[in-house]
Order: structure tokens, then C-alpha cells, then sequence
């Protein structure tokens, strides 16, 4: 199936979805379920934004009070994150335990990211021992160096969740909700969040850091999750909550048969209807919430968190507080999948990511072109360029190509080396990125939709290795 992009939705067609009788926890919500609506306004834009992500609409956070000259910035795909006083992002790096162990920073204490050096391993992710030398030493960076953490001054004061913490060395750091926060050095320009990203990530991840970010304007009702196509609306449970076509403006008109397979999203008799949220009467006593004058609802046959598969019932829509930026025009498809759909590229075949964070007890990236190359090189080739390239070809991007956004880019590749190349140099390739990092297809793949590179490498290809680019994931419940 080729096709342009048509980002989450895959039609079935009405009555073809499974049998399911089982009602699950969480469908409806009543005022005897949650505390009485407490959610605040906070302007759409926020005044130090230095960038406009190119989609329709945008999320809406909760103000908070912030030190001075800090700032929130909406983003292409992680929306809204908060930036410091030059609009850069921030991120945290949250404690995660791995295997043998954990490494992170904890919650109001010193920083863990500061100016050691490790040479070796830790161990912490099995099967590997700890004390192997770590490639590339001599440029080796600290964490410090990779993550530089953002200095309070010395007449710094304390306001709201950001509070001051004490750095190994004494200096001062800021933190929010006890937690310290970093920019990063691959970000260049405000806007940017080549760091991390807001994702959820599945089985043995590395200890990631992400985004530091206000809190989504939703009601106790509902909470919001990042997934490959935006920011994806769900219920306070963790299910996915849907529009349907045939309501009209604040009016359901799902009644009847309709609610054997749809439920209302029920409203405390307590709300109040604010902003982008209202309320209407079903019936005496019984009120729904909406979003964006669209009356929602849950799925009943939904099984899984973060689901799209009612999306695939014609009417029907999964709900976002914003969607993401779209692949460059002309230049992907969508394909449908084992699993759900994947970006592809115009001829069908499969995008990949590659993932990849060292062992070390810093777990600093290495799937960025600026860091060493040795753990891609024996994964996608046995440590032999030319295989690599062969295996995993890079998607070449035409010279001069742009894409209006900020999380897709083109860079000069090396393939040899695998790093970053000046443009033109001899022999290099001009090649599409996505959050800085390069793209890839796989030789493997025969026909549109095969995804037979999917979990290639360590840990199913997320400690060491390549995903293909799920847009949605059925299995997995649409995390990374």
C-alpha cells in the first residue's frame, strides 16, 4: 500500500472490529470518582516563545511561577517544555532502575551528572561485566560536558517547585519539582529538543533523560501522553478517549446502539466548563465533558492504553492536544504494518532509528553522528563500514532540502565513519535526520510494510540497536 502521509488512522470500516464484552476499569468518570475540576488557564503562547511549531493547534499548559527570564516553549513533537532565559530546552535525567543496579539523579539531592570521566562500564546492564574500557577515551566527554547543568547565581531565589540544589563542586543548580535540570549541547536554537524526548520507552531502555515540562490544562479526568503522532489524549486510566464525526458542535448525538461500543466521558456534577474544555447535559444529572467544542468518549473494546484502534471505525478519531509536525512533503509515506503502520520512504520501504546509550554510569548517548560510532558499526555490520552501509542504508536527502520545522533536518555524512561530514566533502552523504540523528531502510526489507529490521541489536533494539519507525503500535501500546 503506498501512500502520502495520513499520520494514525487506519480505516476497517464500521462493524469489523472484535467481539469484546468485558467493561474495563476506568470508562466513566463521576464526581464520587475524582475531586471536583481544579485545572488552570495559561495562555496558549507564553511571551518568551522563540519559535512556532507549523500545526493547527497547540497544547495548553498550566502556568506555574518560574525564576526569572525562564520561559515555555511548544515544540514540534514533545510539546510544551520549559527553557531557560535564552529559550534553550531543559531536561531532567529521572533515577531508573536497570538491571544491576540504578543511575539518575534523585529527587532534591545533589546531581549525579558532574565532572568525572569514566573509562570503564558499570555493569549495570547485564550480560556484560563491568570494567570494560569504553571506546574513543580520549575525547571522551563527562556528563557535565554533554549535559551542562543550568546555574542559579548566587542571588538566585527559590520560587514555586524550582528550588536551588548544591553541586558536587558548590555550585548552584536549579531544579523543578526537586529534580535538577540540564540543557544539552546538541541543541543550537530555541525550539530545539535534540537531547530526549518525552516518549515513553519499553523493556531494557537505558536510563534516558527527557524533557522537563509544565503540566497539561486537561481535568482530573484525562491526562495526556506523547506517542509518535503527537500529544495523544486519554482518560485519567490510561485509555484513549475519541471524537466521533456525526456530533455536532457541543451536542452528542451518540445515544441507543451507539453506546454499546462508545462511552461518554462522564463530568463530575462539580466541573465547571473552562477554556478548551465544556460540559454538556446528556440527560438530567448526567454530563459529558468536550474538548475543543467535540463531545468525547472512550472505547469500549479498547484493551490497550494509548490505543488507535478505534480510529480505524469510520467516524471515529483518536484525540490530541497537539498534533505532530508532518515528514518532509513528497518525500515519505505510511505504510501499514505487522503491528500497526510505520514511516516510510517513497518507495515503501521502512524507516529505522538507531538507539543507543554506553553502560557507563553517566549513560551518555551514542546514536548521535557526534559520538562514537563503534556500537552502531558492530550491530548494523559486524563493525565493517561498508556492510553497515550496505545493511542499513542511509535515507538520502536531496541537497538544499528543508523542512519547515525544527525535529527534521538533513546533515553531511561520513559513511565510513559514520560522524558528521562537511558539505560536499568527497564522499560523503547528504542524508534526512530526524531529532539530528540519521534515518535509515533495511536491505532486508522486500515489500512495503516488512519491518524485518524491528528490534535489530541489543536488548530489542533499544539499549544497542535499530526500531523501526512505528507511527503506531499496536503491540506495544504505542510507546517507542
Amino acid at each position: 500500500m503506498h501512500r502520502e502521509i495520513e499520520l494514525g488512522e487506519r480505516r476497517r470500516g464500521a462493524g469489523k472490529t472484535r467481539e469484546y464484552t468485558m467493561r474495563r476499569l476506568g470508562r466513566a468518570v463521576s464526581g464520587a470518582a475524582v475531586a471536583a475540576l481544579a485545572f488552570a488557564m495559561a495562555p496558549v503562547a507564553h511571551a518568551q516563545e522563540k519559535y512556532r511549531p507549523p500545526v493547527s493547534e497547540l497544547e495548553v499548559f498550566i502556568a506555574e511561577p518560574m525564576p526569572a527570564g525562564f520561559g515555555v516553549q511548544h515544540t514540534d513533537v514533545d510539546g510544551p517544555v520549559f527553557v531557560d532565559a535564552k529559550g534553550m530546552t531543559l531536561y531532567k535525567w529521572p533515577l531508573k532502575d536497570l538491571r544491576n543496579g540504578d543511575t539518575g539523579d534523585r529527587k532534591a539531592k545533589e546531581p549525579f551528572c558532574a565532572g568525572v570521566k569514566y573509562t570503564e562500564n558499570s555493569g549495570l546492564m547485564s550480560p556484560y561485566p563491568p570494567g570494560l574500557v569504553l571506546p574513543e577515551l580520549d575525547t571522551r566527554p563527562t556528563c557535565e560536558q554533554i549535559w551542562p547543568p543550568v546555574k542559579a547565581a548566587a542571588d538566585a531565589k527559590e520560587v514555586g517547585k524550582w528550588t536551588i540544589l548544591t553541586r558536587h563542586d558548590g555550585s548552584k543548580q536549579w531544579a523543578h519539582d526537586g529534580m535538577p535540570v540540564y540543557n544539552s549541547i546538541l541543541d543550537k536554537v530555541p525550539g530545539q529538543v535534540f537531547g530526549a524526548t518525552a516518549r515513553e520507552t519499553a523493556n531494557d531502555a537505558p536510563a534516558l533523560r527527557e524533557p522537563a515540562a509544565p503540566k497539561s490544562n486537561v481535568p482530573p479526568a484525562f491526562n495526556v501522553k506523547t506517542v509518535a503522532t503527537g500529544r495523544l489524549l486519554v482518560n485519567h486510566v490510561g485509555f484513549s478517549v475519541y471524537t466521533w464525526d456525526k456530533d455536532q458542535a457541543n451536542k452528542s448525538n451518540c445515544y441507543n446502539d451507539c453506546l454499546k461500543d462508545w462511552t461518554p466521558v462522564q463530568a463530575p456534577q462539580t466541573a465547571t466548563a473552562q477554556g478548551e474544555w465544556g460540559i454538556i447535559e446528556r440527560a438530567p444529572g448526567i454530563k459529558q465533558w468536550t474538548f475543543r467544542s467535540k463531545p468525547v468518549y472512550t472505547r469500549v473494546q479498547d484493551r490497550r492504553f494509548r490505543s488507535m484502534e478505534g480510529s480505524d471505525i469510520s467516524g471515529w478519531h483518536n484525540v490530541y492536544t497537539q498534533k505532530n509536525v508532518e515528514p518532509p512533503k513528497g518525500m515519505f509515506t505510511v505504510q501499514d504494518a505487522r503491528i500497526g503502520q510505520v514511516l516510510a520512504d517513497s518507495t515503501g520501504k521502512t524507516i529505522y532509528v538507531y538507539n543507543c546509550a554506553d553502560d557507563a554510569l553517566d549513560q551518555l548517548y551514542c546514536d548521535h553522528p557526534d559520538s562514537p560510532q563503534v556500537y552502531r558499526m558492530a550491530i548494523c555490520g559486524g563493525n565493517d563500514a561498508a556492510r553497515c552501509v550496505k545493511t542499513f542504508p542511509y535515507v538520502i536527502a536531496p541537497v538544499g532540502a528543508k523542512t519547515g520545522n525544527m525535529i527534521w533536518g538533513t546533515m553531511w555524512i561520513d559513511p565510513i565513519t559514520g560522524k558528521r561530514a562537511q558539505a560536499n566533502q568527497q564522499g560523503a552523504l547528504h542524508v534526512w535526520t530526524f531529532r539530528d540523528r540519521p534515518i535509515y531502510t533495511h536491505a532486508g526489507d522486500v515489500k512495503p510494510g516488512d519491518t524485518n529490521a524491528d528490534a535489530w541489536g541489543e536488548f530489542n533494539g533499544y539499549r544497542n540497536g535499530f526500531k523501526a519507525f512505528w507511527l503506531r503500535d499496536d503491540f506495544l501500546d504505542n510507546v517507542s
